[in-house]
Order: C-alpha cells, then structure tokens, then sequence
C-alpha cells in the first residue's frame, strides 16, 4: 500500500495505492497516523486505485473514523472500486464511514 497525504486549505488529501492486508496493515496505520492528529482537518481519500482492503485494513479505517469524529472532522473515501466497496457494504462500514 502506497499512501500519499498533501495538506490544501486545512483539509489533508490523501491517495491510496494497493492492497491493505496483514502483511502491510502496520505500515498502513503508520501511515494514516499523521491523519488522527487534530491538525489533520477534514480528511478526503481517493480510493481509486485500492485494489483490497482486509478485516486489518477496514481495523484502520474506523479507527481513522473514530479520530475524525472525536474531533468534529469529517472523512471522506471517494472513487472506490466496486469490489472493495463491497466489502465496506457488507460488513456495515459504510453506514458508519461517508462513501462518495
């Protein structure tokens, strides 16, 4: 998983790149952590090149969730591939998680 993060207009703007799983989930939370920092601001995630994500991967997003929420912030995962949104769908994710 390759994560870019850039900082526009107090907003953090982030790509993903790949598949989280159990072999990177570690990394991937290294990653986002800078995301769960009150400075972070409204999160807005282009999921368009997520290929999958695990029980691990969907483990990082709530908490992710629960850091933006706890600050009045909002998360946003956009362009997610159908496969991938699927699992989101059928796990409850997205009821809890914005999904555009």
């Amino acid at each position: 998983m390759d994560v870019t993060i850039n900082q526009s207009e107090g907003k953090s703007l982030v790509v993903l790149n790949g598949r989280i799983d159990t072999t990177n989930a570690d990394q991937f939370l290294n990653d986002i952590n800078p995301l769960m920092q009150p400075e972070a601001g409204d999160i807005d995630m282009d999921c368009s090149n997520m290929d999958y994500t695990s029980s691990q991967g969907l483990r990082m997003f709530l908490m992710l969730q629960k850091a933006v929420s706890s600050r009045k912030n909002k998360l946003v995962l956009r362009n997610m591939k159908p496969q991938v949104k699927e699992v989101f769908d059928i796990t409850g994710f997205s009821n809890i998680i914005t999904i555009e």
